[in-house]
Formats: C-alpha cells, sequence, structure tokens
C-alpha cells in the first residue's frame, strides 16, 4: 500500500505488521500528554519517523511509556533525537504501532532546529487530512500516523477540563494503591496523575476541496507542560499564556506550520493533533 505526499512522492505503507521483534531507527518527533493507566498508572505516546539508509520510510508509535520510571540510561531522551530501540508488534490493528524495550533505547544524536529535521521530515509531509481520515475510518490497517500541512488554519480555542473520567479515575486510583502495598517499590513517584486545566483545539482547513474544517484536540505533552508550569496563574492569565505560545508564536504567519496527527485505537476514525512543526518558511 503506498501513500502519496505533498511532493508526490511515493512512500510505501505497510501492509500487515511484522510478527516477531525488530530494531528501530526512529526521529522522535512528538511526546503524547500521559494517560491514565491501571498497569503503568500514567502511559505516554512516543511516534516518530521511522529512519531507513536513505530518510525517512514512514511513521511509528512506541507504547507504552511510562516516563516516571524510565530506565537511568534512557530517561531523557527528547524530540528531535534520533534513538535506536527494539521493539515487539503491539497486538492491535494499527499497523504502525509497536511495544518499545526501554532498557534498549540508545540515543544517537540530537537534531536542532531546522535544517536537518525538514530535509527528513519535508518529502513526507501530506495536505489531506481528509483522505487520512476517511481511509482510517474505512480500514483498521490504514495509516494512523501523519504530518499535515494545513491550507489554512482558523483558530484555536480552549476549554476547561472535565477531569477524569470515572473509568480513568479508577485505573489511577489501582495503581497508586498497588505502589503504596509494595515495599519494594518505595523509591517510585506514587503522586496520582492529575488532569491538565484546560483542553486545547486548533480549526482548520486541509487542501482535500471537499473539505469543511476539522477541528481536532490537541493531546501535545509540551500543552499540558505549558499548564503545570503556569499553576499559580490565574484562568484568565493561563488562558492568554497558552493562546500566546500555541496559536500567536508557534502558528504564527511566518512559519510554514503542519500538524503531527495520530489516531485512536477504538476510534480510528479520531485523529488529535500531537505536536506542531513549525520552521520559518523560506528557511
Amino acid at each position: 500500500m503506498t501513500m502519496e505526499t505533498l511532493f508526490g512522492d511515493m512512500v510505501e505503507h505497510p501492509t500487515e505488521k511484522p510478527s516477531g521483534p525488530a530494531r528501530h531507527r526512529v526521529l522522535i518527533t512528538v511526546k503524547a500528554a500521559p494517560n491514565p493507566s491501571i498497569t503503568h498508572g500514567e502511559t505516554v505516546c512516543v511516534a516518530g519517523a521511522l529512519l531507513g539508509d536513505y530518510g525517512a520510510t514512514g511513521w511509528i508509535r512506541l507504547y507504552p511509556i511510562n516516563f516516571r520510571h524510565l530506565p537511568s540510561a534512557t530517561e531523557d531522551f527528547k524530540k528531535y533525537d534520533i534513538v535506536t530501540v527494539e521493539c515487539q508488534p503491539a497486538g492491535e490493528a494499527r499497523l504502525e504501532s509497536w511495544k518499545p524495550n526501554m532498557s534498549t533505547l540508545h540515543v544517537e544524536t540530537n537534531l536542532p532546529p531546522w535544517k536537518r529535521r525538514q530535509q527528513l521530515l519535508e518529502p513526507i509531509i501530506d495536505d489531506a487530512m481528509c483522505r487520512i481520515r476517511n481511509a482510517a475510518s474505512a480500514d483498521a490497517k490504514a495509516r494512523s500516523l501523519a504530518l499535515v500541512r494545513p491550507t489554512e488554519i482558523l483558530g484555536f480555542r480552549l476549554e476547561p477540563h472535565p477531569g477524569w473520567s470515572k473509568d480513568e479515575q479508577s485505573k489511577i486510583d489501582a495503581y497508586v494503591n498497588q505502589l503504596e502495598l509494595d515495599v519494594f517499590e518505595e523509591a517510585q513517584d506514587k503522586t496520582p496523575l492529575e488532569p491538565p486545566r484546560f483542553r486545547g483545539f486548533y480549526k482548520w482547513r486541509c487542501a482535500d476541496p471537499k473539505c469543511t474544517t476539522h477541528e481536532q484536540s490537541i493531546i501535545d505533552w509540551e500543552f499540558v507542560a505549558l499548564q503545570r508550569h503556569l499553576w499559580n496563574r490565574s484562568d484568565e492569565d493561563a488562558r492568554a499564556a497558552i493562546r500566546k505560545r500555541f496559536f500567536e508564536e508557534i502558528c504564527a504567519p511566518g512559519n510554514d506550520v503542519a500538524f503531527y496527527v495520530g489516531n485512536q485505537a477504538k476510534r480510528p476514525q479520531t485523529f488529535s493533533i500531537l505536536g506542531v512543526y513549525y520552521p520559518k518558511k523560506g528557511t
């Protein structure tokens, strides 16, 4: 199965996931915000571009990762690091999903802004969110990760976070209680995962002529981290600071913006924004 990129390049999308383990070389592009997990307390989805001998060959999702309890040798890996890591195919339909063995992760280098990042990522940018969403809606094995350049960014909004659902809170409580009972885990951070103050959404239009616009939630780690940093600010001040960073600065007219998007395993037609790619235009 092939996918056509913004520049007309044809990149091969796998039709089946390998049955055995593999060591992947990955350019880390996004870290999603932590979510409650009954097994791990909280888990983070990390995604990036798979790298071959001559550039990016597709996308990969590394999940689950618990950043509070990573092996010490791997705890500092960050966005735009090139890493290698041993993985097992994840037990789900999405072909990009792999379960990493974090003790095997090795950081090769970090790519500074933006030239080298652009060389690897520009050839696999798409421009039609509608096409990606429709394909995933029809086939759970269709592409579930992408970098999509909007034709027009129409808006940014914030709303109060409703708090964890009953199911999410029960997962957190069960994990914290488990740690409290485990005498061999005294050094572990037992602080329950708190929900962020706000949820954020970008509204935008893709290049599909029939596009009726997209409004997608932001689940970027940095979006939540900024809110934690603003914990002592009023709602009004916090809203203004978040809007300044994620709309006025990141989506400034002089930036060549594209959105990293990924879907949900249970609702493959639902895509969220995992992060933003924003080199200066003309660089």
